[in-house]
């Protein structure tokens, strides 16, 4: 875990006053990164806002970071008007990532909305993947599909609201897609989002015998587990999102 001054190299608004993608020249946190993994920002230098804010890593490119982030609220809007050459307060990279995959296993990603953040840098490590599955509300939430090219793989899409790909949950083309591997290699899952797509994509994973990793979102307040204000209950008692986690296998989890 470091503690740097991040070069801002591009604050790049990706919808209009919604989602955007920041880069930071940051060589000591791009060289220790691992996939999962995430980092706390302070947006200002300010007293206001106090606290830092977690953001997944979205992908590496030699010296630089990239976070995929989604305004929604007096932080993050803080953030959106930071520009190109100003610098971040960092500390990173913090948490456990995702455990690779062994080259024998069938590799399935289940992103929803901002959950495609973390399994982008995730693709950056594979081999290979038979299938990248991306859900939001709307074609609006539909993030990240160009970091996924060099997979060579096809890319489901569904939306709520129909406006893109499949109408219906990422879950559903989950629960399609599985009975379709026949394969006698094992299959892993990993997966990223809402909690309530989480459990769905683990008791689905339970039903088809597949390992399955979620990386959950919680509100992450100190991002050391200090204040254990990020809790979650498991199998084994009570583990911290920002040290245990973020990425836990989904058969450890109480939901």
């Amino acid at each position: 875990m470091l503690q740097v001054k991040a070069r801002i190299i591009e604050n790049k608004e990706l919808l209009p006053e919604t989602y955007y993608r920041l880069s930071l020249k940051t060589p000591p946190i791009a060289r220790l990164a691992k996939p999962g993994q995430f980092v706390h920002l302070r947006v200002n230098e300010k007293i206001f806002p106090l606290l830092r804010r977690p953001f997944s890593i979205h992908s590496v490119h030699k010296e630089n970071i990239q976070i995929l982030y989604k305004v929604t609220g007096a932080g993050t809007g803080i953030l959106s008007r930071r520009k190109k050459d100003e610098l971040l307060d960092v500390i990173g990279p913090l948490g456990n990532g995702y455990r690779l995959p062994d080259k024998r296993t069938k590799v399935i990603l289940v992103a929803g909305g901002a959950g495609v953040a973390s399994l982008c840098f995730l693709s950056q490590r594979l081999a290979s993947c038979p299938a990248v599955l991306i859900g939001g509300r709307s074609k609006r939430d539909i993030l990240g599909r160009d970091k996924f090219k060099r997979l060579k793989t096809k890319i489901k899409i569904s939306t709520e609201d129909g406006s893109l790909g499949k109408k219906g949950l990422v879950t559903d083309l989950l629960q399609e897609l599985l009975p379709t591997l026949h394969s006698p290699l094992p299959t892993v899952i990993y997966a990223c989002g809402p909690m309530k797509m989480l459990k769905e994509t683990a008791k689905i994973a339970e039903r088809h015998r597949a390992l399955c990793y979620v990386s959950l979102e919680e509100f992450i307040v100190c991002g050391v587990g200090a204040c254990q204000g990020c809790a979650v209950r498991t199998k084994n008692g009570y583990k911290r999102v920002c040290k245990d986690g973020p990425v836990f296998d989904s058969k450890e989890i109480i939901w």
